[in-house]
């Protein structure tokens, strides 16, 4: 399956499950305390005033978690209609919402003080990852923090039905010491890793993140 094909299966999955997931998750991170901690951190690291995007947002929880909790101004981008749709129906009222790609963000250069991408990159094949990471780093300001959230391991698990629903979506697991080089590569430093297992009610996966801070001088997200 090409690129294309790929990223069209995604969206279509997400929007099969969009209103499910949002009734289902929308409050997942009261459950998710570690979660929580490194959000609120990072909200602390970026001081008032800042927008923070949410890359991959699905219905904007998160983002209206950070907007509930101090940032000024959120944005959630959502490759997903369905999902961006039933963000705006709940959330509107502390998120801004766009469609985009992880791979051609619709934002400006520098236009955030600090992005999260939890769970999003792990439905990107091997070779997209670097550019990925390119254009979060495009996006966010010189000295701008990404937290990344994702399944530790080497495993693909692809999923066919998702709450009695067909969907065609694969999880791609990633390796937490080769995601800290492409992001450095990409023109940030990593500044925390870490891991934890699953909570009760989540899959039984480790779960890794990464706290990453954008190179403050100039071109810093094009060095090799």
């Amino acid at each position: 399956m090409g690129d294309h094909a790929r990223h069209d299966a995604v969206r279509r999955s997400y929007d099969t499950v969009a209103e499910e997931y949002t009734d289902r998750l929308h409050d997942e991170l009261a459950g998710k305390p570690l979660d929580r901690a490194l959000l609120a951190a990072l909200l602390e690291e970026t001081g008032p005033g800042a927008t923070v995007a949410d890359l991959g947002c699905g219905p904007g929880h998160v983002a209206a978690w950070l907007a509930e909790n101090g940032a000024a101004r959120t944005v959630g981008i959502d490759l997903s209609p369905g999902m961006v749709e039933a963000g705006r129906r709940r959330f509107g009222d502390r998120v801004e919402f766009r469609r985009g790609d992880l791979l051609g963000l619709p934002a400006g250069d520098g236009e955030f003080g600090a992005a999260v991408a939890l769970y999003t990159l792990i439905h990107l094949a091997p070779d997209e990852l670097r550019p990925a990471l390119d254009e979060a780093a495009r996006v966010l300001r010189p000295s701008g923090l990404l937290l990344l959230s994702f399944h530790a391991g080497e495993e693909v698990r692809h999923m066919d039905t998702w709450w009695g629903h067909a969907v065609d979506v694969d999880f791609r697991f990633l390796d937490p010491a080769r995601t800290a080089e492409l992001a450095e590569s990409a023109g940030f430093r990593v500044e925390m890793r870490m891991e934890r297992g699953p909570y009760a009610h989540e899959a039984e996966t480790r779960r890794a993140y990464l706290l990453a801070r954008r190179d403050a001088g100039p071109g810093g997200a094009q060095r090799e």
